[in-house]
């Protein structure tokens, strides 16, 4: 029987300072050591659903559970990284990557060193005394994305990570995630625009379609892993990309 990392019990939100519902009632659920894509519009609840998770907006009904447990205080309970990379320019990659302990109160010598081991499976072994301004957008990516990780959550939430790359850069980060995902056995949502990037990444397919949320369509995504980009290419995978677009064709025209 499977365990659950993230689910989601009769969720519902809106913003006080609107009385239009964005989630009634929602109910899904991510498994240990699943990858999970949410795609939809622009405004459809994507970020909002982060928030609660992350405990920046509390339910307005229902319950969220992290590793089974509900939490009065979500904060600091799951990974997060953001769209924007949030380094600061001050401080070099080993002090951008050490914060996340620094502020769990290890001492700075302790984080440093905890984070020089780990510098090598990130592919940041040697810039380890760069500055932001002195790297590239994929080796910040890869400081960010260290930063979740050492959140100590086995569940990440992980925002358009990769929006602001260039195509390249974005498939060889795509590839990259992956193998941290295997390796470290983690579980996560992301979310994205880009169906290609879903379904390359994904094992099941979130898409918003109605608003407010009450459920998502969800799609199972017909490969196996390992894989390789060229995979989304398969005949399977083409049908369920038409599929993912005019699902996404039907909200933009509602």
């Amino acid at each position: 029987m499977s365990k659950f990392s993230l689910q989601f019990k009769d969720v519902s939100f809106s913003y006080e300072t609107s009385n239009k519902s964005i989630l009634t009632g929602l109910n899904f659920d991510v498994k240990e050591g699943e990858f999970v894509s949410i795609i939809g519009p622009s405004g459809s609840g994507k970020s909002t659903i982060f928030k609660l998770i992350t405990g920046l907006e509390e339910t307005s009904e229902g319950n969220i559970l992290i590793n089974g447990q509900a939490y009065t205080n979500r904060l600091g309970k799951v990974g997060y990284m953001p769209q924007q990379d949030l380094l600061m320019p001050w401080r070099t990659v080993l002090e951008n990557a050490a914060l996340p302990l620094e502020i769990k109160g290890m001492k700075k010598q302790l984080a440093y060193g905890k984070v020089l081991e780990l510098l090598d499976q990130f592919g940041l072994k040697g810039v380890e005394h760069s500055y932001p301004s002195q790297i590239s957008g994929g080796m910040k990516q890869r400081i960010s994305f260290l930063r979740t990780v050492l959140s100590g959550s086995n569940v990440l939430l992980l925002d358009e990570p990769f929006s602001s790359l260039d195509a390249i850069t974005r498939l060889s980060m795509q590839e990259w995630l992956l193998s941290q995902w295997e390796k470290w056995q983690l579980s996560i949502l992301f979310i994205t625009h880009d169906v290609d990037e879903a379904l390359f990444l994904s094992d099941r397919i979130f898409i918003f379609t109605e608003q407010p949320v009450t459920k998502f369509v969800e799609v199972n995504v017909p490969v196996s892993r390992p894989r390789k980009i060229r995979d989304i290419h398969a005949p399977a995978v083409i049908a369920v990309k038409e599929q993912l677009i005019e699902q996404l064709r039907v909200k933009v025209n509602l």
